[in-house]
Parts: C-alpha cells; structure tokens; sequence
C-alpha cells in the first residue's frame, strides 16, 4: 500500500445517504419558502457542513433558516436512516482489506458525531470504526472546502499529508483534500467525473478501490 492513512468522506462513500439527505433537505428548505430541487441541493450542498446551507440561505434570500432547523432536519434524516440507510455497495470489503493489511484509516466527515454514528450502526459499519477513528467538521473550525479536517484527522492519527489518501464523492471534499495536500480519490457513483477533475484519481465502482490504493 502506498499510503500510511486513507480518510474516508462519509456520506455517499460508506454510507448510502446522499440521496436520502438531499431528498429530505430540498423537501423542507422548500417547505420554509426555500424552493429547492433534489438536484439544486446535491449541486449546492452535498459534502458540505450545516452551516453552508445557512450561510448560502442568508446570501441568497437575506432570511435566515429558523433555530430548530438543524433539530428538525436531523430528526427527519434518522428517521428515514432507520427505514432506507445502507452500506455504499463494496465499502465493506474495502475496509476487510486495509485491516487486514494493518493499513489505518478513519472517516472524516461533514456531518456530525451523532450523524456518523446513527448511520454507521444502521448499516452495519459501527465494529469498523472506535471513537479514535471518527472526525467531525464540529471538531474544526472551518468545514470543506478548507482542508482543516483532513488537516486534523491526519495530525490525530499521526500520519503526514502527503502519505495519506482521501476517498471522496463532492466536489467541496475534493477541493478539501487538494488543499490539505493530500491525494483524493473521487469517486463518481453520484457526482460526475467533471466535477470531481481535481481528484488525484476517479473510479466509479467502490470494489475497485483497494487495488487502486495498492497500485
């Protein structure tokens, strides 16, 4: 393996929850007088942490989103995690391979703990990750696109940027790993290889992905 770490982005990489999310998320951004597509918000927000959708919220309409917002959101997310959330198809085997090649890893993503969490034991991924491997944006002061969480997943787990490989779905989580000077692997299952052409490299299936990384 030529890499010490690989990061994994969450959502839509090991976890199937990207259309979910961005289902629900357009749904009540258009309730709240936000007329949203499916499309607009995997487009604007997919890889993103909460506070982007405030903050592009503000921007546009100079209305801010109610307090409750982010309760309500995640109350709807887990709800519909419990009913529909699986394992991005091949990411099990994935992680089998680098334990049993003793290569670490860890997911850092913009979600939080308790999102990370609630999906991981969903879809079966809890046994893969301890607390020690699980970094949040709420851990940093900056979301992606800055390269600070992967900065600081790196630094927890004592391993050097530039020997650590990022496995990413969303164009903010490419630009993320870039800036961190990291190599990225964009995977294209949702997003298409144009909006991820700043990634190291592109694959399109998740079983793929081990040998990519040996190779």
């Amino acid at each position: 393996m030529r890499y010490d770490l690989v990061i994994f982005d969450n959502d839509g990489v090991l976890v199937d929850s990207e259309p979910i999310s961005n289902r629900l998320l357009a749904g009540y951004l258009t309730e709240l007088g936000h007329p949203t597509s499916y499309e607009e918000s995997l487009r604007d927000y997919m890889g993103g942490a909460m506070h982007r959708v405030h903050d592009l919220v503000l921007e546009r309409t100079g209305r801010r989103l109610p307090e409750n917002f982010d309760d309500v959101f995640h109350g709807r997310v887990f709800a519909a995690f419990e009913r529909e959330l699986e394992p991005v198809p091949g990411a099990v085997g994935v992680l089998e391979k680098l334990a049993a090649d003793g290569v670490a890893y860890c997911v850092a993503s913009s979600g939080s703990h308790e999102r990370i969490r609630v999906g991981h034991r969903k879809a079966g991924l809890d046994r893969w990750f301890d607390d020690g491997r699980i970094f949040s944006s709420q851990d940093v002061g900056r979301g992606k696109p800055a390269p600070d969480l992967f900065l600081h997943a790196a630094g927890r787990m004592g391993v050097a940027p530039e020997r650590c490989a990022v496995i990413e779905d969303s164009p903010l989580g490419v630009q993320a790993a870039v800036a961190a000077g990291m190599d990225v692997y964009g995977f294209t299952a949702m997003t298409t290889a144009a909006k991820l052409a700043g990634a190291t490299r592109l694959f399109a299936d998740m079983g793929e992905l081990a040998d990519l990384l040996a190779g």
